[in-house]
């Protein structure tokens, strides 16, 4: 069941998820224990006994994983509430599992594409409008949540594609500032001359999820306006250049070099530019230290500057039993100063407004990144999408020997069912 509460319903609940962080922080600044004079554990609540949480999580890699735990286990240390949090291995398995055997964690990660099959069967309680502040989340970010008029979850950050560039390798093929490549010819010359010995110029995934900010520089979308045009003029274009730069080898996919992702390769000197999101910057942190690189906007398309926007929100199960700590667990990781720290320890960026100014003054080097939230395109939401995107994804792997027509044209058909439910 879809859950839709009240003007009056919603003050309630705002006040008991405020008056729930509100305990942990004075807790937390008086040191107390969050035991009650019983030595039973105080629940946010109110009430007495102790409670528990169970958080899953998507996670980018063990800098993530380390900082939503420390973060989660902080909070409940202060709530007198017990939270574990586990990575996934397969998080959208290991959800629907939950959601089959009706044992479900009470606090999940749940992407902007599949948040809409989520909604539709009743899993997700929709909590987003509740909860204190929720108007300081980017609007784009409410809307990639929220499904039939409904805000059901809170954008926990949001990441944007780029290019990073090793400068060294910059260097030493004798490019300057002049050089950085602001066009799609550009970008070309630039990838064909970074390109020596066992170093390719331009490694990126082949999935949608990189090649679409070419599909965005050229004007393109999977959907537009609730239909479907996979196959456009523009999209095809798009998948033609990357084909063009595939067919110069100045341009190769990860899987081709032995590497996982873009970051893997840039690292290990697989590539000299890689496209990946703001995540990577956790990444490169704790795998490869010694790296040297630079954040640049992704080169203009015909149509002018793309690229892809990502998002989570911090989904709660309609099932839970212990919704309103949820939710104030949920505030506690949203708030202004828990979002920079966590841009600090992985590299997302905030999804509040009250931290825009922070993150740049924090994290100059990145702002090619949040740049890029101003022309942005996010991932459609609509059900069904996410399996014609997987589908798309098996396709791209072999772009270099197909046909884009063909491609999305396959694709065009998918999204076509897909929308009509």
């Amino acid at each position: 069941m879809v859950l839709h509460h009240s003007p009056a319903r919603r003050r309630t609940r705002a006040a008991v998820i405020a008056a729930a962080t509100t305990l942990g922080l004075l807790l937390a600044g008086c040191g107390g224990s969050g035991f009650d004079d019983t030595g039973g554990a105080a629940s946010p609540d109110g009430g007495s006994g102790a409670k528990e949480l169970q958080v899953l999580i998507g996670s980018s890699g063990q800098a993530e994983t380390t900082a939503v735990t420390q973060a989660a286990q902080a909070w409940g240390t202060s709530a007198g509430t017990e939270v574990s949090v586990t990575a996934a291995s397969d998080l959208n398995q290991q959800l629907s599992q939950g959601f089959a055997s009706s044992q479900p964690p009470d606090v999940f990660y749940v992407g902007s594409d599949v948040v809409a099959s989520y909604a539709a069967n009743g899993s997700l309680a929709a909590y987003g409008a509740d909860l204190p502040g929720s108007d300081d989340f980017y609007p784009n970010l409410r809307s990639a949540f929220t499904v039939d008029g409904t805000f059901y979850c809170a954008p926990k950050d949001f990441s944007t594609l780029a290019l990073i560039v090793d400068e060294k390798a910059w260097t030493a093929a004798g490019l300057t500032d002049a050089d950085v490549p602001t066009t799609w010819d550009q970008l070309a010359t630039v990838a064909g001359r970074l390109t020596s010995g066992d170093r390719t110029g331009l490694v990126t995934s082949s999935e949608y999820q990189r090649l679409g900010a070419f599909m965005a520089e050229a004007g393109g979308s999977l959907v537009t306006d609730g239909k479907a045009t996979a196959d456009s003029a523009q999209n095809v274009e798009a998948l033609r250049y990357v084909k063009s730069l595939l067919s110069a080898g100045s341009m190769k996919f990860a899987a081709d070099v032995g590497a996982g992702d873009g970051t893997e390769a840039l690292g290990t000197g697989k590539a000299a530019m890689t496209i990946e999101g703001n995540w990577a910057v956790g990444g490169i942190a704790s795998s490869y230290p010694d790296l040297q690189y630079r954040v640049l906007e992704l080169p203009a398309g015909p149509a002018g500057k793309g690229t892809l926007s990502f998002t989570n929100c911090w989904g709660i199960a309609a099932d839970s039993k212990a919704q309103d700590q949820a939710e104030a667990l949920v505030a506690s990781l949203t708030s202004t100063d828990q979002q920079l720290a966590f841009t600090e320890a992985f590299g997302v960026m905030p999804s509040v407004a009250s931290a825009a100014d922070g993150f740049r003054q924090q994290f100059p080097a990145q702002a090619a990144f949040l740049a890029g939230a101003d022309y942005a395109k996010t991932v459609p939401n609509e059900a069904g999408v996410s399996d014609v995107v997987k589908d798309l994804n098996a396709q791209l792997e072999g772009l270099a020997a197909g046909d884009p027509a063909e491609i999305l044209g396959s694709t065009q058909t998918n999204l076509e069912a897909a929308l009509k439910g």
